[in-house]
């Protein structure tokens, strides 16, 4: 595979009862497994020079500061890299239309695809972005809530197409439900496509494997119309 394909739909197998109904959702069977591998091999190849470091340490302040027991207060820790592939100017935007990762993230059946699972009318105008997990990147505890955002404050919805290597042994992804980081599913696999209706509490555990271990995430995020 020298491109992605100019429709979404040409690279997953569809099944008709697919529907996200809780705030996350994962499936890692609807991706051929050569086609995951070719996903992947273009991503690592085309994209992974065009990367930046996303890095947000936990600031010493948060035990320095600390005058009570029990007065924790963890903001977003990250470590990865990343890219915007939104527009036609940045390094990574001509790539990710080289390779035609831009034209399938614009096919109408991405975009249906998307709104099935939000399980709502999603505004057609959305952001796009890549992320690559090596050893030991993640993603700390957050809710990915913008209230001071109008159009984002009472929720909004992503989409994540991740493909991982076989170096990648483990990566969970740690969400609430009934109040307690007690759910748990595994995303390191060769494919996985997963749905988040957000706000809510999640967190990506670092990726385990050898130290060739590496896991995109091809990223859609979308307002509710």
């Amino acid at each position: 595979m020298h491109r992605f394909p100019n429709e979404f739909s040409e690279l997953f197998k569809p099944r008709v009862s697919l529907r996200a109904t809780a705030p996350f959702f994962a499936a890692s069977d609807l991706i051929a497994p050569a086609r995951a591998a070719a996903s992947f091999a273009l991503l690592e190849r085309h994209l992974a020079p065009a990367l930046k470091p996303l890095v947000r340490a936990i600031p010493p302040e948060t035990i320095a500061n600390q005058t009570r027991n029990y007065q924790e207060r963890l903001p977003k820790t990250v470590r990865n890299r990343a890219a915007d592939i939104d527009g036609t100017r940045s390094k990574a935007a001509k790539l990710a239309a080289q390779i035609g990762l831009a034209e399938m993230l614009s096919s109408p059946s991405y975009f249906a695809f998307a709104q099935m699972l939000a399980g709502r009318k999603l505004d057609p105008a959305f952001g796009r972005q890549v992320l690559r997990y090596g050893p030991g990147d993640y993603a700390g505890p957050h809710t990915d809530h913008h209230p001071e955002e109008p159009r984002a404050r009472d929720g909004y919805f992503d989409l994540h197409l991740s493909f991982a290597n076989a170096a990648a042994a483990r990566q969970l992804l740690v969400y609430a439900g009934g109040g307690h980081l007690d759910r748990v599913v595994d995303v390191a696999g060769p494919a996985t496509i997963a749905a988040y209706r957000l706000p809510f509490w999640h967190y990506t555990t670092p990726l385990e494997g050898g130290r060739n271990a590496a896991r995109w995430v091809i990223l859609g995020t979308f307002l509710y119309a």
